[in-house]
């Protein structure tokens, strides 16, 4: 497959389908023979980690934006790989491997990595907002005996005497008998005095009760993020 200097530019980032028309990846690095003719890709499937799984552009096609090589998704994914980003020419070795694996007659040339299209990865700060439970005081129940005055009332009683005189008629005159002499007679008088007692009654039954409460808190925090400035001189600006 030889492609036009713009075809190999487009290259980069483009989605890889086997022939069946199935996704593999998309395509990450491109590397050349010493004429500058595209020979292999790298592609990034997305299970190899920091790996890319390298794949041969000999019978592969250009359709809509996207590469077709000539092999089902598996034996791209199985073939040998190289790490992302790397620099390095493919070795001798590694070339051995992969017309191996692809089953391609192996050429001398040692293809070089083409330099892709400038590129800078931006990043920005999230802001991540959680929650963190911690210690915000202890709720206690505490009974201390206190002393206070009672004001109240109890109803007593008591004798009183009263001295009552009766009179001796010629009708009952006969029913008593005269008798002159010191004589002494006694009333035993009773009274009632207040009498207190305590008492010690459950009156109540105290506790505490623990209830979550929601509620919005406001956050002001700063982050940064990255800005990308092209500089592109005048006459390669691309007009729209």
């Amino acid at each position: 497959m030889r492609l036009t200097e713009q075809q190999v530019r487009s290259l980069y980032g483009q989605d890889v389908q086997d022939r069946s028309g199935a996704k593999i990846g998309t395509v990450a690095q491109v590397w050349a023979d010493p004429a500058g003719d595209a020979t292999w890709v790298s592609v990034k499937t997305g299970v190899m980690g920091h790996h890319e799984s390298m794949a041969p552009l000999a019978g592969a096609g250009m359709a809509e934006g996207r590469l077709r090589v000539p092999y089902d998704k598996a034996t791209v994914r199985s073939a040998p790989a190289v790490e992302s980003g790397t620099e390095a020419p493919l070795g001798a070795d590694q070339l051995a491997q992969l017309y191996r694996h692809y089953q391609l007659q192996q050429q001398q040339e040692q293809p070089q990595r083409r330099p892709g299209a400038p590129e800078l990865t931006r990043s920005e700060e999230r802001l991540r907002v959680g929650t963190q439970s911690e210690p915000a005081g202890k709720a206690r129940l505490s009974k201390h005996v206190v002393t206070e005055d009672v004001h109240t009332t109890v109803p007593v009683e008591h004798d009183e005497v009263r001295v009552v005189r009766e009179p001796i008629t010629a009708a009952n005159r006969g029913d008593v008998r005269p008798d002159i002499r010191d004589e002494q007679r006694e009333m035993e008088l009773r009274a009632e005095r207040p009498v207190v007692s305590k008492d010690q009654v459950p009156v109540e039954r105290v506790r505490l009760n623990k209830d979550e409460i929601v509620e919005d808190e406001p956050i002001d925090a700063q982050v940064r993020r990255e800005r990308v400035d092209a500089d592109v001189p005048e006459p390669a600006r691309r007009r729209r």
